[in-house]
């Protein structure tokens, strides 16, 4: 139960991220009539967002934590590790390992 409540912990931050990136930021005008944009309030929506990114990476790092995708070639055809299952991955890494050492 546990497992599950801090999984969806990590959807609740990326639902709360979609809602501070569409808050839209204080406008001020000052003496000319130009419109600025309150500068501190955007960098603050952006750490708030980064910090929820973060968090919901290491809750449920399957879904939303970094992809490494590792590209090699096997027998002139282009494979992505995305793809490959585990065991497929470590036979292309010691077919390359076998190739540099022949090589």
């Amino acid at each position: 139960m546990y497992a599950r409540a801090r999984e969806d912990q990590a959807d609740t931050n990326a639902d709360e991220i979609l809602k501070i990136a569409d808050e839209k930021p204080p406008q001020f005008t000052d003496d000319k009539g130009r419109v600025y944009l309150d500068q501190t309030f955007i960098q603050w929506q952006k750490n708030r967002i980064d910090a929820r990114k973060w968090t919901a990476s290491k809750l449920k790092p399957r879904k939303y934590g970094d992809r490494m995708a590792v590209e090699g070639v096997e027998g002139g055809a282009t494979i992505k590790t995305e793809d490959a299952s585990a065991d497929k991955f470590l036979e292309i890494i010691r077919n390359m390992e076998m190739t540099k050492r022949a090589g």
